[in-house]
């Protein structure tokens, strides 16, 4: 999300990106054709289903990262002023990087030992530290193997967005959590906006009536990180030359997901549709800059296109538009709006119609009434750490009321927010509409990554 965030990959495999990514359409079609046109493969013996697992306490939580640049960096030190952390391992491709973070976290009274220079150095410092809990963030194409990677070594992974970026990595971390018992989750950490969290309370309270649609969406013009140096930008310029689909689906619909409980018991994902526009924004950028970080940008063939919509489908009927753009030169928008029987919530600017709640359906609230009505309905989980989080800082306090809420459901026992199967329904929506944009919009079916297990998986409560 952190549009400086560093790169962790080194120069052998920028070197080879180019060349990976161009087998990446074929990988893509054959994972999603497997999941779903021969359904869900059954669960190994011995395996367990993760919906609602809750692992055993943890009096202090071990915790190591992976990748400390921009992003990684904040996590670490909002991480290491959580009480009950024993922040043990810090490692990135670059020294200066983790000399970083290590110098912040040692401020904190840690005493974390350093991983750097090897592309492999993350296994050696899972090895010898041993963590409780791994946060991973790092490059797209790193979450999948890193992912499995901690679980294996006994850690709970803890993954940057998306949780990997084809069905078959989604369906390998599944069958490795549930063969471990270990969590894997995705870190959204837009669940934890102040506005996300007040529309579940009312949500979940029955102030929307029966649910019936959603709208989300990231749109962030982004076209200046293809000059910004050794960030961010400089690998996912490459997702968006060599892929058309929604990449980036997580943020705008792992909200509207969980007003509508999909996954857990009431609802889930079953098709998607998907189109995207022409693609000219990229190319018509590289091509005027002058400050490109690298020259090829300017030759390079942009093949995903500028806006990409998508359309699901629920088990139960319901209808969620998901819309994906970081190159139009427009204003930033989640949407964020869930609609229901009795009225309908939005985001991007704020705004509620509801009948016998509001004074119009027919007007949006203005921002006293929108304040009038978000009082009587705050979340008690904002109400009690909402203050703290912006304090710590990250997307205006979200970021550390994320951070907090998995080490303290890691302390006492609670299952987390959000399950690995979840992490893979958000993410998957990016591979399902490449396929179906390459089909010309032809329906494609979610793998249900639960087996079935989703009808009995409860809705996430309102936490106090």
């Amino acid at each position: 999300m952190n549009p400086d965030e560093k790169v962790t990959i080194s120069a052998a495999g920028r070197r080879t990106f180019l060349k990976t990514l161009g087998g990446v359409g074929a990988a893509f079609t054959a994972a999603t054709g497997l999941a779903g046109a021969q359904g869900s493969p059954s669960r190994p013996s011995g395996a367990k289903y993760m919906g609602d697992f809750a692992a055993p306490k943890l009096a202090k939580v071990k915790v190591a990262i992976i990748g400390v640049g921009a992003r990684g960096s904040g996590h670490a030190s909002q991480l290491a002023a959580i009480e009950g952390v024993d922040f043990v391992g810090i490692c990135d491709l670059r020294e200066d990087l983790v000399k970083r973070s290590e110098k912040k976290v040692s401020e904190k009274g840690h005493k974390p030992k350093v991983y750097f220079g090897d592309e492999n150095a993350w296994k050696k410092m899972l090895a010898e530290t041993k963590p409780d809990a791994v946060f991973v963030v790092t490059p797209w194409e790193l979450h999948g193997p890193m992912a499995v990677g901690a679980m294996k070594a006994g850690a709970h992974a803890f993954v940057e967005i998306p949780i990997a970026l084809t069905t078959e990595e989604m369906w390998e971390i599944v069958n490795t959590s549930e063969a471990t018992g270990r969590h894997c989750m995705l870190m959204e950490n837009v669940n934890y906006g102040r506005e996300e969290l007040l529309y579940l309370n009312m949500v979940r309270q029955g102030v929307l009536g029966e649910l019936l649609h959603g709208e989300s969406a990231y749109i962030h013009e982004l076209r200046g990180q293809m000059e910004n140096g050794d960030t961010t930008g400089s690998w996912r310029t490459y997702h968006y030359a060599k892929r058309n689909g929604n990449l980036y689906p997580c943020h705008g619909l792992g909200p509207v997901a969980q007003y509508m409980s999909l996954g857990r018991g009431e609802d889930n994902f079953r098709r998607l549709v998907s189109f995207s526009s022409p693609s000219k924004g990229r190319a018509l950028y590289a091509q005027s800059s002058q400050k490109l970080t690298k020259p090829e940008f300017k030759t390079l063939k942009f093949e995903g296109g500028d806006m990409n919509t998508s359309i699901i489908k629920t088990t139960l009927g319901r209808t969620i538009m998901i819309q994906w753009d970081e190159t139009s030169p427009r204003p930033y928008t989640r949407h964020n709006l869930i609609q229901g029987t009795k009225g309908t919530l939005k985001g991007f600017p704020n705004g509620m119609a509801i009948e016998g709640v509001t004074k119009s359906h027919h007007e949006w609230t203005d921002d006293e009434e929108f304040e009038k009505i978000a009082e009587k309905y705050e979340h008690p989980l904002f109400k009690r750490m909402g203050e703290l989080s912006k304090k710590m800082g990250g997307h205006g306090g979200m970021d550390f009321l994320m951070l907090y809420r998995i080490i303290e459901c890691l302390r006492e026992g609670q299952p987390l927010d959000q399950n690995v199967y979840e992490g893979c329904f958000w993410s998957s929506v990016g591979p399902l509409s490449e396929k179906s944009v390459k089909e010309d919009g032809m329906p494609q079916d979610f793998p249900d990554f639960t087996r079935g297990g989703w009808k009995t998986t409860k809705p996430l409560g309102i936490i106090a």
